[in-house]
């Protein structure tokens, strides 16, 4: 499980990562909402997806074209976030593992709270 989930940020990071290095060759033109925690960067994430799958629902025009590159500014800082605490997430969920399989009662009682609590923001 553990493996499953560290590939999945990997991925995920190595996307974002591309996306960065890109990045440097553009000049920024818009800034994006911020995402400084992981309900904010859901949030974000969940409105701009809806946005631009509403541009997208239609022929493009150039405006459209706008629209979407402005969006994905939002959506890259929410992606960022929420990549960078799901890493976070799969060791407090693999402290979980470790403490249910050792047996290990104050352990568990201590990491799956704070599992459930951040997980709880990712999905409902």
């Amino acid at each position: 499980m553990k493996k499953l989930i560290q590939g999945a940020v990997l991925a995920a990071s190595v996307a974002f990562a591309g996306v960065a290095m890109a990045d440097d060759e553009r000049p920024d033109h818009f800034q994006g909402l911020a995402a400084p925690d992981l309900k904010t960067a859901v949030a974000n994430f969940s409105e701009y997806n809806t946005r631009l799958e509403k541009v997208l629902s239609g022929e493009l025009t150039d405006a459209d074209l706008g629209t979407v590159h402005e969006l994905t500014y939002t959506l890259e800082n929410a992606l960022e976030k929420i990549n960078i605490d799901l890493e976070e997430l799969a060791e407090t969920l693999e402290k979980v593992h470790v403490a249910s399989e050792t047996f290990n009662r104050d352990a568990l009682k201590e990491a799956a709270p704070a599992y459930l609590e951040a997980a709880r923001t990712v999905i409902k």
